[in-house]
């Protein structure tokens, strides 16, 4: 599932790097036919570009949002939970040594 979503993140950076290149192609020609001045075309590619930014900021945020959504739905424990039922269950088999170690002693000394 996370593979799938890698490639579609992944595919959606190529998008914005292809469509820069071809922003930067058709403004070139747009300045080359005096449509556009070289000025002008510039700050087009840079707006386009800096809009194309968010956008994919935008979607990012949204990915991270639908996967942590999806994983709430699946019922996963999270890393910090497992951890935390980790350091108890670590406590628990000290106390429970230790209670073991004391009875053990208290035997040997009957």
């Amino acid at each position: 599932m996370l593979e799938a979503i890698k490639k579609t993140v992944q595919a959606s950076v190529g998008a914005v790097f292809l469509t820069r290149e071809r922003v930067r192609n058709t403004l070139g020609r747009l300045v080359q036919e005096g449509k556009l001045s070289a000025e002008e075309a510039e700050r087009l590619a840079d707006q386009m570009v800096r809009d194309g930014k968010k956008e994919l900021k935008g979607l990012q945020d949204r990915m991270v949002s639908l996967m942590q959504k999806g994983l709430r739905n699946l019922d996963v424990v999270s890393k910090k939970e497992f951890e935390a039922l980790k350091k108890r269950v670590e406590t628990l088999e000290k106390q429970s040594k230790s209670r073991r170690t004391t009875r053990t002693t208290k035997t040997e000394k009957r």
